[in-house]
């Protein structure tokens, strides 16, 4: 029955002048993330955009792949009729009809928005209009407008469209209406979770994956590709960055204590992620870490880490403990490929007994052991962008 689905924006009517790049950019991530649907024809009508489709039956798919685009509030399932009113009237009956076939209806509500004032009949005299003719076809069902079973939109613009459902979406804003930023996506739960919040925020989002291969499977890397595909439902099209820190880490274990073998790794992926970040014009890094979650991410550890560079990180899960972090995955559909028993280079070569309460001077002193720019050129030449 249904054909259209009506898309009601979220944060959008607070950005004033903006709107309209704003509008435009949601319109072509729904047109992006619907590519493979044949027959589907996105456009907008005051103030909202419509999806409409000549296969019905793809309308519980295209509502699903949308649901996932950033920057909407709600989608209705919707029909169109002609702005007639006998057209107008026709039309919902059919659609009442149908849903009195799928499920128990005893009451009803109509409620029409008349977004186009030439339209002949005001909303409220419509609304009676309307209901009246339900009550003279349908006589088992009444009319209650507190509690109502089910409510008929009537929402009159340039055509008309008939809806009864509205399905709440993510909201936020629209992937890259406000920046660009790197993440550093390791294989678990937490940086997934970390990018999506962030994309939510309207934020185009490219990832760094850190690897020590041998060291580290294949399976690792198809884990962290996965989660980039999951990551992509949401966050659009997203440039995967690929390095091997095995020279970094071999050098370490070399020179330096091995208890501070966490934050100096940490200090140089900063260093690399800022430099991949500042040659693809982005403005931020992003980093899944939770306050005290393990020794590099102690307050002590974070302000020794972040010393190392100058861009600004962002740290969505800063204040979030496990539990909170793991509903969030569960619910985008990282958590199960996040858990995958693939070890990710941190992991590999975690000391013993890693430093909780770094000093800069003492990890300065054994960084002046290491060749700092040549191991960061040696990690930059093993790139691959997936």
């Amino acid at each position: 029955m249904y054909n259209i689905a009506a898309v009601s924006f979220g944060e959008l009517f607070l950005k004033g002048k903006n709107r309209g790049s704003f509008e435009q950019r949601l319109t072509d991530q729904i047109k992006y993330a619907l590519k493979d649907f044949n027959g589907v024809t996105v456009y907008k009508d005051s103030g909202k955009v419509y999806v409409e489709t000549k296969n019905h039956e793809d309308m519980d798919q295209i509502i699903e792949r949308v649901r996932k685009i950033f920057g909407i509030s709600n989608i209705s399932p919707s029909v169109k009729s002609g702005k007639d009113v006998d057209a107008i009237i026709d039309k919902t009956l059919e659609l009442f009809a149908y849903l009195l076939e799928k499920k128990d209806i005893k009451t009803f509500k109509v409620k029409t928005n008349r977004t186009d004032k030439n339209f002949p009949i005001k909303s409220m005299d419509f609304n009676a209009l309307v209901g009246g003719k339900i009550l003279e076809k349908f006589r088992s069902v009444k009319v209650d407008v507190h509690n109502p079973d089910v409510e008929i939109y009537i929402d009159i613009k340039k055509s008309c469209y008939i809806s009864t459902d509205r399905i709440k979406s993510l909201g936020g804003l629209p992937v890259g209406s406000n920046g660009r930023a790197l993440l550093l996506l390791s294989g678990g739960i937490d940086s997934p979770v970390a990018g999506y919040m962030i994309a939510k925020r309207g934020v185009e989002i490219d990832a760094l994956y850190f690897h020590t291969y041998p060291f580290t499977s294949e399976r690792a890397n198809e884990k962290v590709l996965k989660l980039k595909e999951k990551l992509e439902e949401y966050c659009g099209k997203m440039k995967l960055h690929s390095v091997n820190m095995l020279e970094v880490h071999k050098a370490i274990r070399e020179f330096c204590r091995e208890e501070e073998t966490t934050i100096l790794a940490r200090r140089f992926m900063m260093r690399i992620a800022e430099k991949i970040a500042v040659e693809n014009k982005m403005d931020m890094l992003i980093t899944g870490e939770s306050l005290g979650q393990v020794a590099s991410q102690t307050m002590k550890s974070m302000v020794v880490i972040e010393e190392a560079i100058t861009m600004p990180v962002l740290k969505p899960l800063v204040g979030l403990d496990k539990t909170e972090i793991i509903k969030i995955a569960k619910e985008i559909g990282t958590y199960e490929t996040s858990i995958l028993p693939y070890d990710d280079c941190c992991s590999v070569f975690a000391p013993a007994h890693p430093l909780i309460n770094p000093r800069l001077e003492n990890i300065k002193r054994s960084e002046s052991k290491l060749n700092i720019p040549d191991l960061i050129e040696k990690v930059l030449a093993t790139r691959e962008i997936m």
